[in-house]
């Protein structure tokens, strides 16, 4: 009470201090009352409504190379403009308040109800941001792009807490422009993402592969992302097959919204890892003149070019036809371009080195000749007199080559059927399905993967009754040794098979990746080597009697009257054997499947060439002159020391 009685005796300045101090004591607590008792459900709500979102962040791919790391798929840096609606609620609340509501009132003179409310809401931040998008667009593309409602709706209600993106894929002079002058536009930042790019458009699609936008949680991912930024995934190829490696590790970061939606801030909860690096056996300098080669008969070719180390098993060159540049997936496909994709004749999504099955036709003699040698029935010297047919029983099959005498190498240069179809019924067709198992004919070479290849038909050793229950004939045993009836190979099989036959009898295990390198910023990681040289099995076949098929490649190509005459270069001594396959269509009518396996040079081998057209004339006419083109430009590979190219350096986007 001391202090009110010295109050009491003091000037009323003190006595008026005193008051206003206690109503201020009073005020706050009123006001702590009423945070704590009045609005605590309120504040609660608004404390359970916030939230973390988690979001994905894809990690850069890992790129891919040839032999001599040329690059066939690395990123490179996308801007893009995107737009963060959190920052423009401001201009949603000004365009509500002055525009929408006051609109409505002059025009429909009521009271709106709650949805009307929430429909001028919706307008009045389509406004804004379609507004903003009409200004950037303008200034930064020289036109304007107008907004999608539908887009915009639904990503404000399903992602408000990531940016929208606004315009993609700037150019520098697009970027200098953006940065002189939309820098005060709200809510606008020029941000950076990595882009999957093709340098070398179309070469080698088939072997890498291409990406598809994926929009669901991963495997390997540990958690189900609320948010996702924009990721690719592997849909066939190397891409496919080695989806994980090159993709690497997405990375978190967390997002802290609040009760409507609007970012509050962010944090990384864990670092993406960037993808590794595959170096492929091919060369590119093979392989684009492997595609050239095909694109000789057009550009809607149906075809195929394998080109295999024979020393090793290395592929160097996987070509197909019809291409496509897989740069495409990465924006949008034009009406045009997926028309041509869905094309059902032209199919350039298949990878027809290794997915098509066709019957190998008269290349299949080299199988032939080589099982007979080995049977001790076949005298390369013997005289043979072809009629021009063959009668079996009542059946007339008929001879593209001339009648007259013929020893082994002109049978075999002239492709004489008569010739092959009276020693396979000497030897029989268990020696002949035998020799093709030997090959691994009908199985998968898994190059790649078991899913993108196929295994084609071949009859299992010992199996004398055909796949519709019937007994095996004699007049199976002609059309097999003629590369007809049950038997359907692949272009993969057919390069390792001549491969086998140049280098000796080591049937290899065909090699497209050699090894994946870590990323640069891994500490002392090693590279993964896969081995060179995996030998699947040895031919049972004598060496002298390999000699013998390799000379009458070699005269197939060098001498007069020989059917693949059309690929001799010079100074290379190409071995080959041409083949022309009948093949029933599903709606009915044949088509020709023209071949052209080879192998130089002839001295010390080193490299198969195998050329598939389909609906060809014949393979010393269509398929012979292509793999020619090839050979030239191996020649020319081979005249230059050919050192391996430094890895690109610097950092990955």
């Amino acid at each position: 009470m001391l202090v009110f009685d010295q109050i009491r005796r003091s000037e009323n300045q003190l006595r008026w201090l005193a008051i206003g101090v206690l109503i201020g004591m009073a005020a706050l607590m009123g006001g702590l009352w009423y945070v704590q008792i009045v609005s605590y459900h309120e504040y609660q709500d608004s404390l359970k409504i916030q939230a973390f979102r988690t979001v994905r962040v894809p990690a850069p791919r890992g790129r891919i190379l040839d032999q001599q790391n040329r690059i066939l798929a690395e990123n490179q840096p996308r801007f893009t403009v995107n737009l963060y609606l959190e920052d423009l609620r401001e201009q949603f609340r000004h365009e509500y308040t002055n525009n929408v509501r006051r609109e409505f009132r002059e025009q429909i003179g009521t009271r709106p109800t709650k949805q009307q409310v929430v429909d001028m809401q919706e307008t009045s931040r389509y406004r804004v941001v379609s507004n903003i998008v009409s200004q950037v667009s303008l200034k930064v593309l020289g036109q304007q792009l107008l907004l999608n409602p539908k887009v915009f709706s639904r990503h404000y209600s399903d992602q408000l807490a990531l940016p929208l993106p606004i315009l993609n894929n700037l150019t520098p002079q697009q970027i200098a422009i953006f940065m002189e002058q939309c820098f005060e536009v709200p809510g606008v930042e020029l941000e950076v993402q990595p882009m999957r790019i093709y340098p070398q458009g179309p070469a080698a699609v088939h072997a890498l592969g291409f990406l598809q936008r994926e929009d669901e949680s991963a495997v390997e991912d540990e958690m189900v992302f609320r948010y996702r930024l924009p990721d690719y995934v592997g849909k066939s190829g190397i891409e496919a097959s080695y989806d994980e490696e090159l993709r690497g590790k997405a990375g978190v970061k967390s997002i802290l919204v609040n009760n409507i939606g609007y970012r509050q801030k962010e944090e990384t909860w864990a670092p993406i890892e960037p993808g590794q690096d595959l170096v492929l056996t091919l060369d590119l300098n093979i392989q684009q003149a492997a595609e050239q080669a095909l694109l000789m008969s057009g550009p809607d070719t149906r075809g195929a070019a394998v080109v295999i180390d024979v020393r090793n098993g290395d592929v160097l060159a996987m070509a197909s036809c019809p291409t496509f540049d897989p740069n495409m997936f990465m924006g949008t496909i034009s009406t045009e371009e997926n028309a041509r994709l869905i094309d059902p004749k032209l199919t350039p999504y298949i990878n027809r080195a290794l997915y098509a099955a066709y019957p190998p036709g008269s290349i299949f003699k080299v199988v032939v000749a080589l099982a007979a040698l080995e049977a001790g029935i076949l005298n390369p010297a013997a005289i043979f007199y072809n009629e021009g047919y063959y009668q079996l029983g009542r059946r007339k099959i008929r001879d593209t080559a001339p009648p007259g005498n013929y020893d082994f190498n002109d049978a075999f240069k002239h492709s004489c059927n008569s010739y092959f179809i009276d020693y396979s019924l000497k030897v029989g067709p268990k020696a002949l399905v035998e020799m093709g198992a030997a090959f691994e004919l009908g199985k998968k070479t898994k190059v790649v993967s078991e899913r993108q290849e196929r295994a084609g038909y071949f009859p299992e050793p010992g199996d004398r009754v055909k796949k519709d229950g019937l007994i095996w004939q004699d007049g199976d045993t002609a059309n097999l040794a003629i590369g007809q009836g049950e038997i359907v190979v692949t272009p993969i099989q057919m390069a390792m098979m001549t491969a086998a036959v140049a280098n000796g009898g080591k049937l290899f295990k065909p090699r497209l990746l050699s090894r994946i390198n870590p990323p640069a910023m891994v500490g002392d990681a090693q590279p993964q080597i896969f081995p060179e040289g995996e030998i699947r099995r040895l031919i049972p076949a004598n060496q002298k009697h390999l000699q013998i098929i390799r000379q009458a490649m070699l005269a197939d190509v060098e001498e007069n009257g020989g059917s693949g005459v059309n690929a001799f270069v010079q100074g290379m001594r190409i071995c080959g054997k041409t083949g022309t396959a009948q093949k029933t269509l599903p709606g009915g009518g044949m088509d020709h499947i023209t071949w052209f396996v080879s192998f130089a040079p002839f001295e010390q081998p080193k490299y198969a060439v195998v050329v598939v057209v389909e609906s060809g004339a014949s393979g010393g006419i269509t398929c012979a002159p292509k793999a020619r083109e090839i050979y030239k430009a191996i020649q020319k590979k081979d005249l230059v020391v050919v050192r391996p190219l430094p890895l690109a350096g610097g950092p990955r986007t």
